[in-house]
């Protein structure tokens, strides 16, 4: 059983432009103690500032009262009793003390000799056990350590492996390591202290980080440091989702963690941290479980050809099989299946070259559109749509709020409407919404909304304004294409609204 400590809340945080709100941080402490069943969160830095101290509070205060307050952790620092004090007095059990771990970091940062250090260590830890807290120690630059002056590391471990520490953290710091390093590392601090814990703490920066936990692991270490989704400081960190499924896959080790709860907290972090998460990135990525070329969804329906283990469902995802200009018979019959429609082959045929011509003018066609799609091209009758927006105009005014007018019919009977907005998009959308407020029908939540400009800042080009929506407790999306992403946001709504209804 590998021991897993997640560090989003700390480490994470140092990810340019992330600072997560107490609220925000207590959240996400819940769902990684509750729904994903790590062992250990790390959840900041000692002394950083007083919201930060309030933050840290709310989030042991929660811990105290449900029983795991011993898996909450903060770092902190050699400085007599300050780091010791602050986190005392925000309620946290367990300190993880930053040490140096090269003869580099001691010499030239702290400006010390190695056995002053040691003997500044020492008595942090001796207060630490007085006040009740529980010690792990970060050997700092560990990595550059074992490189440069290995001596210097036996030394540390030496002088303190006979206190009251739990655990010894290895911290490739800089990212510097390569995987032969990593075993190599990890294996001599094992044969060397073979009673001791050790714990891996993997950085990003040669995009190395989940094969130099492979290594870790295989040479013996008994916990991984993580981040939800790979945050971090420079390229981030050991990536949550990749490194358990490495774990469950491919050395077959167990952990706590709870898989299906992965993507949801995967997407609350990106929803708090600001931080997307890339399309193609393995787990949680949007994209990682669609299969784009028809050949691929062809053999998914002769004995899942194209499957591995990574099966979506473990991860609280599904297959999808992409719309597009390299979709074949097999993508469309996938999403037609999905959606219990079944078309001849004649009928096949003109969806298959509608969604192949909507492709060529780079928009892709989601499952949620196949029906409108369906019905556009079998009746041949977009005039004969429930919803549509007969005419439209906006108003933009320097100091003033945009102001949209709109003149929509709902089942062949017309309505207007006006109002202002945060902007233009906002404003024409709320009048449509005043509309379906006078019929008293409910309207769905925006979620996202994401425009795709080609690169080249061509104005004339297409753009595609892609919009989530929530309604009825279903999430699905809906794609509009024009040269204006006004226009295409409209269009992405008007295609919505005929969904629903």
């Amino acid at each position: 059983m590998i021991e897993i400590m997640d560090t989003t809340l700390r480490d994470g945080e140092q990810t340019s432009g992330v600072s997560f709100a107490a609220e925000e941080k207590l959240s996400v402490a819940r769902l990684l103690l509750e729904d994903l069943c790590v062992d250990r969160i790390e959840i900041a830095s000692a002394r950083v500032s007083d919201g930060e101290f309030a933050s840290v509070k709310k989030v042991t205060q929660w811990a105290q009262n449900n029983g795991c307050i011993d898996k909450i952790e903060v770092l902190g620092f050699v400085d007599g009793r300050l780091s010791l004090d602050w986190i005392s007095g925000a309620g946290c059990k367990v300190i993880n003390l930053l040490c140096k771990g090269s003869l580099n970091h001691c010499t030239h940062q702290l400006k010390k000799t190695p056995e002053k250090h040691i003997d500044d260590i020492k008595q942090v830890l001796a207060t630490a056990h007085e006040m009740g807290i529980s010690v792990n120690i970060y050997l700092e630059d560990w990595s550059n350590g074992m490189r440069t002056s290995e001596d210097y590391v036996y030394f540390m471990v030496d002088s303190l492996k006979d206190t009251h520490i739990k655990r010894f953290m290895l911290p490739d710091t800089l990212g510097i390591l390569n995987p032969s390093e990593t075993y190599d590392f990890c294996a001599r601090m094992i044969a060397r202290y073979p009673q001791l814990h050790f714990d891996f703490h993997a950085h990003n920066d040669y995009d190395l980080a989940v094969a130099n936990v492979f290594e870790a692991v295989k040479a013996g270490v008994q916990g991984l440091h993580v981040t939800v989704n790979g945050l971090g400081e420079r390229a981030g960190n050991a990536p949550l989702s990749s490194v358990v499924a490495l774990l469950h896959d491919h050395l077959k080790v167990k952990t706590k963690l709870k898989e299906e709860n992965i993507n949801a907290v995967s997407k609350v972090v990106e929803t708090y941290s600001g931080i997307r998460i890339p399309h193609n990135k393995p787990v949680i990525g949007e994209n990682v479980f669609t299969q784009v070329a028809g050949i691929h969804a062809d053999g998914d329906n002769k004995k899942n050809l194209y499957y591995n283990d990574l099966l979506p469902e473990r991860f609280g995802r599904e297959r999808q099989y992409a719309l597009g200009k390299t979709s074949g018979k097999a993508n469309i019959l996938k999403n037609l299946q999905k959606l219990g429609i079944e078309l001849d082959d004649e009928k096949m045929q003109r969806v298959t070259a509608r969604v192949i011509e909507l492709g060529d003018k780079k928009e892709m066609v989601s499952m949620d559109e196949l029906p409108y799609i369906v019905s556009d091209v079998l009746k041949n009758v977009e005039n004969n749509q429930v919803v549509k927006l007969l005419n439209y105009s906006l108003s933009l005014s320097s100091g003033l709020r945009p102001v949209a007018s709109i003149k929509m019919e709902i089942r062949d009977v017309v309505y207007e409407q006006s109002a202002s907005g945060d902007g233009q998009y906002n404003a024409i959308s709320k009048a449509m919404w005043k509309v379906y407020k006078i019929l008293n029908k409910p309207t769905p939540e925006l979620l996202d909304y994401v425009v795709v400009i080609p690169p080249g800042g061509k104005t004339d080009a297409f753009v595609q304004t892609i919009i989530t929506w929530k309604f009825n407790d279903k999430v699905f999306k809906t794609r509009g294409l024009d040269s204006d992403q006004t226009v295409a946001a409209i269009k992405a709504t008007i295609k919505m609204l005929n969904i629903i209804e």
